[in-house]
């Protein structure tokens, strides 16, 4: 029984998606980041592979290089960056569902080259990742 007297909760079981984290490539690794999945199109600057400690890099997942040049880190272009890169995102995608696969029953760190901790593609992808997946459905008439 809880305080109040209402029967205990178990609580709430980590699935994938509670193991989801985003952290910037030069913070120093830690053993809970679980999977490091770079999430860069370009390597980070001064980092060797060492230092690094990535398991995974994923480019395909990161904004198109033309976005990614439009976008420029320009904060007042941040809106419009989000929606840019969740339609890049939306179609299936092979890389998308290579992430998801990584967060089943691991926890997985996306791992990200950018100053801003608040405005980065691995602010977004993560959001993106956090949505419920959409299910193909057929409709007949």
């Amino acid at each position: 029984m809880s305080l109040r007297g209402e029967p205990r909760r178990d609580p709430p079981r980590l699935t994938g998606m509670h193991r989801l984290h985003i952290k910037r490539v030069y913070d120093a690794p830690e053993a809970s980041d679980g999977i490091r999945v770079l999430v860069d199109r370009l390597w980070p600057r001064g980092l060797s592979k060492e230092q690094a400690r990535i398991n995974h890099w994923l480019k395909d997942v990161a904004p198109s290089n033309a976005l990614r040049q439009w976008f420029g880190h320009d904060i007042n272009r941040w809106k419009e960056f989000q929606y840019r890169y969740l339609d890049e995102l939306a179609p299936p995608n092979e890389t998308i569902s290579q992430l998801r696969e990584l967060m089943k029953g691991h926890p997985v760190t996306l791992l990200y080259s950018a100053r801003s901790e608040t405005h980065n593609n691995a602010v977004v992808l993560m959001a993106f990742l956090k949505r419920p997946k959409k299910r193909n459905s057929t409709t007949t008439s």
